[in-house]
């Protein structure tokens, strides 16, 4: 017999109309869907479990992603013409980036060549490995640009996991976290999930996203399952972020 609190449940079934503001469904310029077919194939595999408001947020990542907001308005172009083609008119598609925080970050800034999520906020993100030389700075600029910084999946930064300390020191200086739904799961390691719990037992977590890049990493969402604390702590967050970018 399955002790009542104890009985876990499918995340997925916590997301009807959730408005997805962090994944990789364009086609063709990141590490995320490779062609429009792709982009399909991940837009209807999320509406079977009820998302289908989406800001899509390619990588701007010098050397290795070098979009702008010309090419990604251009892929973003390419699934938008397919959805009317195919009549799913029932599908809210945006477009945004997240931006990592490397030496071309600031000079986008003050060139104004960023693309902000609904509403001004900022989705970023740095090395999973060691933090940018000129985090601070950066931040600043974002704030002084009149937008909110986002930090995407704070949860996978690994030289934060013995520092606490830090993701406290980010959000006194207006630094806002964006879990991944993956990280409820061990799909990126066992010590993920445990930040991810912490952060929101700290209510630390104000949106969250599923940072989805391909068809396994969906199949993967399908198949995680919450506890009934996690559930009680993650929903606010789910509904906070409909909210904010509905």
């Amino acid at each position: 017999m399955i002790h009542l609190f104890s009985k876990k449940h499918f995340l997925v079934d916590q997301l009807e109309n959730f408005v997805d503001i962090h994944n990789h469904i364009l086609p063709g310029i990141d590490d995320g869907a490779k062609t429009v077919e792709d982009s399909l194939a991940l837009i209807k595999g999320f509406s079977e479990f009820g998302v289908k408001n989406f800001v899509a947020t390619p990588h701007i990542m010098h050397n290795y992603y070098p979009n702008t907001k010309e090419s990604i308005e251009k892929a973003h172009g390419k699934v938008k013409n397919e959805l009317v083609e195919m009549g799913m008119d029932d599908i809210e598609l945006g477009f945004a980036a997240e931006h990592m925080i490397d030496e071309n970050f600031i000079p986008l800034v003050e060139k104004g060549d960023i693309l902000p999520l609904r509403k001004g906020y900022l989705l970023v993100e740095m090395s999973y490995l060691q933090p940018p030389i000129h985090f601070d700075e950066a931040i600043v600029k974002v704030a002084s640009n009149h937008q909110f910084p986002v930090l995407a999946h704070p949860e996978r930064y690994a030289f934060l996991h013995q520092r606490f300390g830090k993701y406290k020191k980010f959000r006194a200086e207006g630094i806002l976290f964006q879990l991944n739904l993956l990280s409820l799961s061990n799909y990126y390691g066992k010590e993920i999930p445990k930040i991810a719990h912490r952060l929101l037992e700290e209510n630390m977590i104000d949106f969250i996203g599923s940072d989805v890049h391909n068809m396994q990493q969906l199949q993967s969402l399908k198949e995680v399952t919450i506890s009934r604390k996690i559930q009680k702590m993650v929903t606010p967050v789910i509904h906070k972020t409909i909210e904010t970018f509905y």
